[in-house]
């Protein structure tokens, strides 16, 4: 069984950094993409980075590209998404989620999901 557990939301100023953790379980960690997604209060989920552990190559959404930065620790078998300048608007859950190496970014690709961490930027 694949389990997925996020840790490291909370609250932070604008412009300040926080760091998201996904521990996961269950599967072979290097043959498929862990991706970090993100729903803000009253609007749909969006993928905002994943990373395809096999090779490390990463994909970032537009909104955070040169802010946030996706890494993964095959020994650790855990995923980090380092968040920097961060902006009010980045405020929502993220969503850990273990999906399908093609288009890992859209939602319809995710197999399990972890169950969220909040995220809240503070003018």
């Amino acid at each position: 069984e694949v389990q997925l557990v996020e840790s490291g939301g909370g609250l932070v100023q604008a412009g300040g950094s926080l760091r998201l953790s996904c521990a996961a379980s269950g599967f072979a960690f290097d043959d498929y993409a862990i991706g970090w997604f993100r729903q803000a209060p009253g609007k749909e989920r969006e993928g905002v980075s994943c990373i395809i552990t096999s090779d490390g190559s990463t994909y970032d959404a537009d909104s955070v590209k040169g802010r946030f930065t996706i890494s993964s620790d095959n020994a650790k078998n855990t995923v980090v998404l380092q968040m920097n300048s961060l902006k009010i608007e980045d405020t929502a859950v993220y969503y850990c989620a273990f999906t399908l190496p093609g288009r890992c970014l859209d939602e319809r690709n995710v197999e399990v999901w972890g169950q969220g961490t909040l995220v809240t930027v503070s003018s």
